[in-house]
């Protein structure tokens, strides 16, 4: 029978993986490309633009179900 502990690998410490993730989460926010101010505010409205959008049609297709609802259970 083979010995497990031979091909076993030593785990490195709490410590040092803490260190190596925080050395690699710096790395790779130094190749983000971070968008400009005019970029920023752009897309935010874009994206508040979009919400007033899907709650309104949101908003009156539940409204139409609500109706649609009330006259079948009344008719029931």
């Amino acid at each position: 029978m083979a010995d497990t502990n031979s091909t076993k690998t030593k785990k490195a410490s709490f410590g040092s993986r803490a260190k190596k993730f925080f050395h690699d989460t710096k790395a790779e926010l130094k190749k983000v490309t971070w968008p400009t101010k005019e970029q920023l505010i752009h897309n935010t409205g874009v994206i508040i633009v979009f919400i007033i959008i899907i709650t309104a049609i949101l908003s009156i297709l539940d409204v139409a179900f609500a109706k649609l609802f009330q006259l079948l259970t009344n008719i029931l």
